[in-house]
Order: structure tokens, then sequence, then C-alpha cells
């Protein structure tokens, strides 16, 4: 059986219909744009050119594109509108691949931090809405592409990739607004323009057209993709790949470096506790009831950070390239159930007793007392447990008397530790990552004996 078929006419229509609603909002912007953007000094010989001519003639391509699409009649395997093959296996390698997806991922996160005031101006962001649309377009002619985003249970994680964007987007350019408007010595837009309203008939009002409208998509939602039922469960026979619902995949995917009782039970729990001692710890009282980047840097980064390479990040590596047997797949690679990949994932305990002392390891004799096989695991854990210790108890204070020096003057010792001790259980994730694929390390601390993994 052929992994790639080619286009279908269906699937070019399809996309025909794709590039009819670009092109109708793109249409609106270009009228957007002649109202608001003003005119070119010169262009190309013709003196004050409006600015929305660009976009008028990106209009009009789009409208070629489309009419071309549904020009499509019979014979869809000479369509030479697709994505190049010299593009997939370069996008491959880097998606495939943990390292570099964690990188790009750290890339676009601080790429967001960084240029904030760039990349939330209208025309900026505009543009980069239309590449994001083009990539999915153009990728939807890859077959194997096509089939992972187009699941009917994914289609939903590529809106949310658009919602979590422009909610971003609406987050930066407010709190772009205010830190320039505070730089300037007046007063924040919140309390500008604090217009009061009833909540009969104004708020009750919008809410009720927006449960109406948000009901008349889900029905046409329902209606126009199949529901992704499949056959009862059963232990003879499981998919492959298991996955969790898209909001457990980041939990999921904590498993790959974490034991199932830390990346399962703690770590969610202490990120549950550290969200609700979060407002008793915060000793920062500016930026409360408005938009504000410049006044809360620290907290708003860390968020962040913990929401989009570790969280979002996480729910697109578990949705679109975790496929069988939990390999790592590109984004136009087939998903072939006998791919291999081998991995030699070792403790720490073995670099320092096989690789380091070139010893063997520790073992604990099982017909010894409980006391003599607890010395034994020890001796051969004490260098995991000495990292943990450390990484626990004495960087905190080392936080304290450097980096975050400003931070313990204010909070005092106890809300820092607290607030150091959250901050270093968020990064354990990713440093764990890094040492997994850099060094293959699958434990710190190893004692299957008593179940106890980290």
């Amino acid at each position: 059986m052929n992994p790639h078929p080619d286009l279908t006419v269906g699937v070019i229509h399809g996309l025909g219909w794709l590039y009819l609603l670009l092109f109708f909002l793109n249409l609106g912007w270009t009228v957007r744009s002649y109202k608001v953007d003003g005119q070119y000094e010169s262009l190309m010989g013709i003196k004050h050119a409006p600015k929305a001519l660009v976009w008028a003639a990106y209009s009009a391509l789009l409208l070629i594109v489309t009419l071309v699409h549904f020009a499509v009649e019979s014979d869809a395997s000479n369509f030479k509108l697709r994505l190049p093959e010299f593009i997939k296996n370069p996008a491959d390698a880097v998606i495939a691949n943990p390292i570099s997806f964690f990188c790009l991922s750290i890339v676009i996160y601080a790429a967001i931090i960084l240029l904030r005031k760039w990349w939330v101006k209208p025309t900026v962001s505009w543009v980069l809405f239309n590449l994001s649309v083009l990539f999915i377009t153009v990728s939807m002619t890859d077959y194997d592409f096509r089939k992972i985003v187009g699941k009917p249970d994914n289609v939903p994680i590529v809106g949310m990739l658009f919602l979590v964007g422009f909610t971003t987007w609406l987050y930066f350019s407010k709190a772009n607004e205010n830190d320039r408007r505070i730089a300037e010595g007046l007063p924040v837009r919140e309390k500008e323009l604090s217009d009061q309203v009833l909540v009969w008939p104004d708020l009750v009002y919008t809410e009720m057209i927006c449960m109406i409208l948000i009901t008349a998509l889900l029905i046409v939602w329902g209606v126009a993709l199949q529901a992704p039922l499949e056959e009862p469960a059963s232990a003879v026979k499981t998919p492959n790949p298991s996955k969790a619902p898209w909001y457990f995949l980041g939990l999921q995917e904590m498993l790959v470096y974490f034991d199932p009782w830390m990346a399962g039970v703690v770590l969610p729990s202490v990120i549950l506790v550290g969200l609700m001692a979060i407002p008793y710890i915060d000793f920062n009282t500016k930026g409360n009831g408005y938009y504000t980047f410049n006044e809360r840097k620290f907290a708003i980064s860390t968020f962040l950070f913990g929401f989009m390479p570790l969280w979002t990040g996480m729910i697109v590596l578990g949705t679109f390239i975790r496929g069988p047997n939990w390999n790592m797949f590109g984004l136009y690679e087939y998903w072939d159930a006998h791919k291999l990949e081998v991995l030699n994932n070792v403790n720490l305990s073995d670099y320092f007793w096989l690789s380091f002392l070139e010893l063997p390891l520790p073992k604990p004799d099982p017909q010894a007392g409980f006391f003599s096989q607890a010395g034994s695991i020890l001796l051969r854990e004490w260098t995991g447990i000495l990292v943990i210790l450390f990484y626990l108890f004495a960087i905190p204070p080392l936080l304290a008397v450097t980096i975050f020096k400003k931070f313990f003057v204010k909070m005092g010792f106890v809300r820092f530790m607290v607030l150091a001790n959250l901050f270093l259980f968020m990064a354990s994730l990713p440093l764990k990552m890094v040492l997994r694929w850099v060094f293959n390390l699958k434990y710190i601390v190893s004692i299957p004996e008593w179940v106890f993994n980290i």
C-alpha cells in the first residue's frame, strides 16, 4: 500500500474553500488598510500610492489560487500547487528531533517576549497570521500531514493554537499600550476608560449573543466533522499509539522523563499548590487590574515559559509528533509502526560506577536484613541523592544571594523559599528533558527495590 497517495479532487476543492475564506479576510484587511494605513510617498514611480495596494494585489493572487483549485475536475495527479518535496525532509529532521523541537519552542518563546513591541503591530501580526494559515493550507497537500492534522479529534487542537496566538497577541498589545502610557505619566487605559455598564441588559445581552453564536458553531462543527468514535475498548487490541485526551498530553509526555509517581502525582500537585500560593507570596502590588509587562516581567516571563514550551509545546508534541510506539515523527513523515529507534538510557549510578570508576554496581543481598540492603542501595545511589539534595536545598540560598537577591530582601525567607522551590520544580522538567536527550540519562536516583525513581 502506498503510504503517500496522490491528492484527490475533493481535497483540492476543500483547500480551494480555505483559500477563498483567506481571500475574503484579506479583502476586508485591504479595506481596513486603505482607511487606516495611509499612502506611500512613492511606489514604482506612482506618487502617493495607497499602502492597501499591496494587500489588494495579494488578495487578487489568493482569488486566482482559489479559482485554480476549483478548476480541477478529474485528474488531480498533475496538480502543481503542492508542498515541494525539498522542504519536507529538512522540516521533518527539525521537528522529529526532540532537541531541535525544544530549542525551536524556546526560540519562539524568547521572540514573543523580546520582540513584543514589533510583532503585535497590526500589519506584522496580520502577516504572521497569513503565513500560519498558508503553512497549514500548503502542508495539507501532503497526505501524512493531512491524515494527522485533519483527524476529527485533532482539529480542535489546531483551533486552540490559533486561540493561544490571538490571546497572547491581545495581552501584549494591551500591555505595550499601558507600559507606554505609564512611561509618559498617563493613567493606564483601564482606568481612563473605566465606563461602568449594567449587568442587565448590557452584560446579559452580550453573553446571550455569544451563547447563540457558540451554539451555532458547535452544531455546524458536529454536522461537518464525524465524531472520532472507535470500536469498544478491548484489552486484546489497544491503539498504537495510545494517547490521553489532549488536555492530559502534557502529563503523558512528562511520563517519558519521570517515573509515574513523579509525573502523575508530585509535579501536578506542586503545580496546583503553587498556583494557589502565588497570591500569598507575591509582593509586587503593581499590575493588578490592568495589563502590563514592564511591571511584572518576572511573573509574566515565568508563566509564559511554563505555559508555552512546557505545556502548549508538549500538547503539540503529543498530538502531532508522537506516533506508533511513542516514537517521534516529522510533520510529513509516514507513521510507520515498524520504526525502531535504538536507545541506551542509563542511570546516573551507571555513569558513576560503571563508566567513571569501572566497578560493578553495588547490589543489595536479598537474604540480608533491611538495614544492610538499605546501606547497599544508598551506596549505589549516593551521587544521585547528593545531586537532588543540592538542587532542592543548596540552589535556593545561592539564588537568594545572587540573581534573586532583590526578591529575597523584599519577600523574606519563607516566601522566597516557597517561590524558589516552585521555580525549581518547574525547571526540573526541561532539565530532565535535556539530560535525557544529551546524555541518555534515565534516572538521577534509581531505586527499583523501593519503587522510587527520580
